[in-house]
């Protein structure tokens, strides 16, 4: 089978295509041929070393098919069942082996590619506007990126929930996509605390939900509300420099918060509320899911640099 293997960590040209032997599932294992693999930035950060991964490795760590074979001892899945899973290693390759724990089903109505480009940043909306903050009707948030795969999930998810959706983007085009998608109003980066400022009457948003990192932090901190949260849940832009806690009174008893979606799916009763409910919106049409660019497995450094570039919009997958 085909798969990429990164043996050292560095740019998206360490992403390269070989030959691997088709993996054996191991008790309590399923073994899947992998229909679509997103392309998400934590990719990057297993590539680069920011986030350590053993080599050599098999990147990807979201993805969609059917199931090939079962390992001993598992009983919830059967050959030809169609299924999904986030948050395990192996994703960019033609078949893979997972721990069933870790494995969700894809329900009728939900398209193997969208049930790939959908899952991880659909649970982290889900985890983001119903844990993290729980937003209520009436709320006006703050989403960045909001053209980007998870700006678009997050802005349908908080308008599902009744709020009021400020989004920001890089380009015009990229303002339009996020409108498209629900948000009130959008506006680029330049200067956006004061205008969040005067769109909220001078209060600030109740919670910014934020995955740029560096660059929007000092902002979001400026756009929040009195005990507004920001939820800064990537770093897409670079990391966040230490600063003064101090500056979360200064900024009226802010929360920060800096989540991730293993620890709001570690339970697998969790896991599998969180997928049902993504899949449900994507079944019932409550949420679009916009695929922005679909690469062959061998184009995984294309797909990464395009990533990184900041050129895409929506969701990108990898079609083995």
């Amino acid at each position: 089978m085909r798969a990429i293997v990164i043996t050292e960590n560095g740019g998206p040209e360490v992403l390269v295509a070989g030959e691997r032997p088709v993996p054996d599932p191991g008790p309590g294992e399923v073994l899947i041929d992998v229909a679509a693999a997103g392309v998400n930035f934590i990719d990057v950060y297993f590539r680069t070393g920011a986030y350590p991964q053993e080599l050599p490795f098999t990147p990807g760590v979201e993805a969609a098919g059917t199931v090939a074979a079962t390992g001993d001892g598992v009983t919830e899945f059967s050959v030809g069942d169609r299924v999904a899973w986030v948050n395990v290693q192996g994703a960019y390759a033609e078949q893979v082996a997972i721990p069933a724990g870790r494995v969700v089903p894809v329900p009728d109505g939900v398209t193997l590619e969208d049930a790939a480009a959908s899952l991880l940043q659909g649970m982290t909306a889900h985890y983001l506007t119903r844990s993290t903050y729980p937003i209520r009707e009436g709320d006006t948030v703050l989403v960045h990126a909001a053209a980007g795969g998870m700006g678009l999930l997050l802005t349908q998810a908080a308008k599902a929930l009744g709020a009021r959706v400020i989004g920001t983007a890089s380009t015009p085009e990229k303002e339009k996509l996020a409108r498209d998608a629900g948000a009130d109003v959008t506006m680029g980066y330049d200067g956006f605390p004061d205008k969040v400022r005067e769109l909220t009457g001078g209060e600030g948003v109740a919670a910014v939900y934020d995955g740029v990192g560096a660059p929007t932090f000092d902002g979001s901190l400026a756009s929040l509300r009195r005990r507004g949260v920001l939820a800064l849940y990537g770093a897409a832009g670079g990391k966040v420099p230490p600063f003064d806690p101090q500056r979360l009174n200064a900024a009226g008893s802010v929360y920060l918060t800096r989540p991730t979606l293993a620890h709001f799916t570690e339970a697998r009763e969790e896991l599998l509320e969180r997928a049902a409910d993504v899949y449900g919106w994507v079944a019932s049409g409550a949420v679009h899911i916009h695929v922005g660019h679909r690469y062959d497995l061998a184009e995984a450094a294309t797909a990464h640099a395009d990533l990184q570039s900041r050129r895409t919009t929506g969701k990108l997958l990898l079609l083995p």
